[in-house]
């Protein structure tokens, strides 16, 4: 007898599944095709890049359950790992990454971390951000108009905030974001990755060594006093521990500090309303979080079992994208989800993923957010674009989505 799969399930010579990833239409939301598979088929095959044929999941019950459902394996070792950059695969099982490991491995880097990322830790952080944000505005001012607000304060604030953390100098942060540009891009070869990766270990590699021989108070210092020196981690188990918390951290808080601006500047009377009520920037960054959703496709996963998901069979060993964006948007959840909210009720969006592997720095990006959107909206309160809103370009072809650059005037 032939076994009968249930709806969706897809089985070898049929129709080759449709292309993934998707570009946005607007950088304020998913892809209209995210709602359309939602609504008929929230979880479907795709194509990617690379060949693989793993399945998406769209809806937000769904996306939750996954990630949640100790089912699914995060390592990206195993042989349909989902990755969609070109050379993301291989850099990663060599660097491994323990964003990409399963428990209890991933459980013993997330424990040693965890304590820095504390509510309360991250809130003594607050009076080194404001400074961070107002000297950067500071500088803005006095340089005039008009200034790239990607480089000249998104990407200054997250990257001098995440090094700040660890230490570590802040005297050449592009090179971070370089860093970031290439381990991130989806056409960067392993070579490239690689390489890439090599330079930020050399320099990290130097602030552990430094680091062992005068410890001072910063993270660093902690995690080689603490955990280095104690035989818990090797020497790059914590070079890649570090990596991927400066890089997964600064290239996201960059992201969504710029379009976060841009989608308010879009908005005059929602930024009208935060000058006139401070009080409501939390509440604002919640939803700009949602709706964006910059790290849509980060959730790679692989069944290490059979799921039945939406009357759907994901089988054994096929590679899941849990999408971030697409759940963000669902409007069971969020009704009428494209709109810009600030007195939104359901704040429980997945922006920052769920289960075990959800953010580690969330409570550390939900502070920078507010700060340095908060500050720059009332310190410049006739910020506005340079250019075009159509001439922006965006970074689609990246793990997270973003804008390469912004002018702005005021």
């Amino acid at each position: 007898m032939t076994e009968t799969l249930p709806t969706g399930t897809q089985t070898p010579g049929t129709q080759t599944p449709p292309a993934f990833p998707v570009p946005r239409e607007c950088p304020f939301a998913p892809p209209e095709r995210y709602a359309e598979l939602r609504a008929a088929e929230p979880v479907s095959r795709v194509t990617l890049p690379t060949g693989k044929q793993p399945w998406i999941v769209t809806r937000y019950a769904d996306v939750r359950a996954l990630l949640a459902d100790p089912r699914v394996s995060a390592d990206i070792r195993h042989p349909n790992f989902p990755a969609m950059g070109i050379g993301e695969q291989e850099a990663g099982a060599k660097s491994r990454p323990f964003i990409r490991t399963d428990p209890p491995e991933h459980t013993r880097f997330r424990r040693m971390l965890q304590a820095e990322f504390t509510v309360k830790r991250i809130r003594d952080m607050r009076p080194a951000i404001q400074r961070t944000v107002d000297d950067l505005i500071d500088a803005m001012l006095d340089s005039g108009p008009p200034v790239d607000l990607v480089t000249a304060f998104a990407n200054a604030v997250s990257t001098t905030t995440v090094l700040g953390l660890f230490g570590a100098p802040t005297d050449d942060i592009e090179f971070f974001r370089d860093v970031t540009r290439i381990s991130g891009g989806r056409t960067s070869s392993a070579e490239e990755v690689g390489a890439a990766l090599a330079s930020l270990f050399r320099m990290l590699d130097g602030l552990i060594t430094a680091r062992e021989q005068a410890p001072g108070d910063d993270l660093l210092s902690k995690l080689v006093v603490n955990h280095l020196r104690a035989g818990v981690v090797t020497r790059h188990e914590l070079l890649s521990a570090i990596g991927i918390t400066i890089v997964a951290g600064r290239e996201t808080t960059t992201s969504m500090i710029a379009l976060g601006t841009l989608l308010l500047l879009r908005h005059p009377e929602k930024l009208a309303r935060l000058r006139a009520e401070p009080e409501l920037m939390p509440a604002a960054v919640e939803e700009l979080l949602r709706i964006l959703s910059v790290a849509d496709s980060i959730p790679l996963r692989v069944a290490a079992a059979d799921i039945d998901l939406d009357g759907t069979r994901i089988r054994e060993g096929d590679g899941i994208i849990a999408l971030l964006a697409a759940a963000d948007h669902d409007p069971e959840v969020f009704p009428d989800p494209q709109r810009l909210d600030l007195d939104r009720v359901n704040r429980h969006h997945v922006a920052f993923g769920y289960g075990v592997h959800q953010c580690i720095g969330q409570n550390l990006a939900r502070l920078e957010l507010e700060i340095a959107i908060g500050t720059l909206i009332r310190r410049i309160p006739d910020l506005r674009l340079a250019g075009a809103f159509d001439d922006l370009e965006y970074k689609n072809d990246a793990a997270t989505f973003g804008i390469e650059a912004m002018q702005v005037t005021w």
